[in-house]
């Protein structure tokens, strides 16, 4: 009797395409490699030097939310500490772990879509992601938390498509304990355990009769696993005395900061976010709203008993209304969020391209049912690349910054720690005033405050006041060598209620303990440098970044 094959297995080997397969993967990866390699070397942005910092105070010893304060949860210094752990200390090392972490999350792109459907739609759903993940619109050369929520997300999404699949129960524990490690890196990753859990209940209710005890165990296993990882985090920090800190920061102020965007400003930030990234792929996003389109008219042409196929689609659309949800708290919607929204988005986009092997060539050779599709989107790939050919093959790594973040001192803070490096010891504190954390990590100089970032303390909620008073509690305990100003909006993003007391006390506790030995004036093409004895106030930009030292006998 002929076996029949099982439901997730390879399409490409059944059909005798497992070396196209395994080429074009190959293909995929090595091309995203060469493109990132040429970008390695473009200086941390802000989120990732507050990573990095917080990594290698971990690598110190020193666990999150001691010396270091933000809402993050930890599971993203974790894995920044491996990161620099195996690869070193240097922003290029940083890089090189996103090539790392980016190629395995297109591995699970085609793993997960090759489940749901075959290996065509896998390859071109992997090569959409490798594409869109790299574009500067979603600011994807950059090694940003929503990377690593993915990852881990994508390989629970997999085990539980073959949990329920297999009817293999301890899959359903590894699914959410993969999903809870998503969490880990970012509270938004809480979105994709919410889909596993809907997403089990509704495979259970398609059978008859549906049976409670069974979808209560199921359901039990899978929250069982994504609670984990949060559960143990709980226990090492309340182990170690630093539960109320980490509880203040990843939760009640992470709600605090959720609430500030009013929601009528938050609708037409996401609408004009949205477009921007839609412009950045536009055939690319085509076919993802082609492949919506496409599952919507296939499910009302099948017959209700076709339950495969019922499931796959109900997943894929699930998938990119959860991935959606996840970029939305705090209606903030920064380009950065919508990484979170990319794998879905490649595997609709692959369906569409799919449907066209499977509907228009499926009686074609195995030349044109593969070669149609993938010449198509080889097509909508050049397009992208060459929209944005400037910023992946042509500009240096300053003018990568300057074009992504504008004036964001992000290639002044590389020369700035240099100098921090050479006019001060491995024990002395600084202090960066500003949202500059990638300062202490290139310097590798501890801060001299908790507070990396000053955006906590220009804000309007009840925390604000006691947190700037503690900072400034912290900064005269701690007696920095070092004072770094700095002057960018961006790095402060005052408001009209912002809290004077900050700013006031700094004056005149500058002016009484600090002497300027540092001037930075900030430049769209090239920053001026002056450091002492050849430094003059004012400076002559209006973006500067001053280094102020402290005086003998303060």
């Amino acid at each position: 009797m002929e076996k029949k094959p099982s439901p997730g297995k390879n399409r490409a080997e059944q059909n005798g395409s497992f070396p196209l397969t395994t080429t074009v993967l190959l293909l995929i990866i090595l091309l995203t490699v060469v493109v990132r390699l040429g970008l390695i070397d473009v200086p941390l942005e802000r989120d990732e030097g507050e990573y990095a910092y917080g990594g290698q105070l971990i690598l110190q010893g020193i666990p999150p939310y001691q010396q270091m304060y933000n809402m993050k949860l930890p599971g993203i210094y974790a894995a920044y500490a491996c990161i620099l752990a195996v690869f070193g200390q240097t922003h290029q090392a940083i890089h090189l772990g996103l090539l790392v972490i980016n190629a395995a999350t297109i591995l699970l792109v085609f793993v997960l879509a090759q489940r749901l459907y075959d290996a065509m739609v896998g390859m071109v759903a992997a090569v959409f992601f490798a594409v869109m993940s790299l574009l500067p619109s979603v600011q994807g050369v950059f090694a940003n938390s929503e990377h690593f929520v993915i990852l881990p997300a994508l390989g629970g999404l997999f085990f539980l498509l073959r949990a329920l699949e297999e009817k293999r129960q301890g899959m359903l524990f590894v699914s959410g304990l993969l999903l809870g490690l998503s969490f880990l890196m970012k509270q938004h990753g809480a979105a994709f355990i919410l889909f596993g859990g809907i997403y089990i209940l509704y495979d259970q209710s398609c059978g008859r009769p549906v049976n409670w005890r069974t979808v209560l165990s199921r359901i039990g296993l899978f929250s069982l696993g994504a609670a984990a990882p949060y559960g143990l985090i709980c226990m090492f920090f309340a182990y170690s005395g630093a539960f109320d800190k980490f509880w203040f920061w990843t939760f009640e102020y992470a709600r605090t900061y959720t609430n500030q965007v009013p929601i009528i400003a938050g609708l037409s930030l996401v609408k004009d976010r949205s477009l921007e990234i839609i412009k950045s792929a536009p055939l690319i996003w085509l076919l993802v709203f082609i492949g919506l389109i496409t599952i919507w008219v296939d499910q009302r042409s099948r017959r209700k008993s076709d339950q495969r196929s019922r499931r796959k689609s109900v997943f894929a659309v699930m998938l990119m209304a959860f991935s959606f949800l996840a970029i939305c708290p705090g209606f903030y919607f920064r380009p950065h969020y919508f990484i979170l929204l990319l794998p879905a988005s490649a595997i609709l986009a692959g369906v569409s391209l799919g449907v066209l092997q499977e509907r228009i060539l499926k009686n074609r050779s195995l030349v044109i049912k593969f070669g149609c599709p993938l010449f198509l989107a080889g097509i909508c790939v050049f397009a992208s690349i060459y929209q944005h050919r400037n910023i992946l093959f042509e500009m240096t790594p300053y003018q990568v910054a300057r074009a992504v973040y504008g004036l964001n001192p992000f290639p002044e803070a590389i020369e700035v720690s240099r100098f921090v490096t050479s006019t001060t010891e491995e024990s002395d504190r600084i202090a960066v005033l500003g949202s500059e954390p990638q300062i202490y990590f290139y310097s590798r100089r501890r801060s001299a405050s908790g507070y990396i970032y000053m955006y906590a303390l220009m804000e309007g909620h009840r925390h604000a006041l006691k947190m700037q008073r503690e900072m400034i509690e912290q900064i005269e305990l701690t007696r920095p060598k070092l004072l770094i100003i700095v002057n960018v909006r961006t790095s402060w993003l005052k408001r009209r209620d912002s809290h004077p007391l900050l700013m006031t006390w700094l004056q005149s506790y500058q002016a009484k303990h600090y002497t300027l030995v540092g001037l930075v004036d900030i430049d769209q093409q090239n920053s001026v440098y002056h450091w002492a004895p050849d430094v003059n106030w004012p400076p002559g930009s209006p973006y500067w970044i001053a280094v102020l030292k402290r005086k003998n006998g303060f």
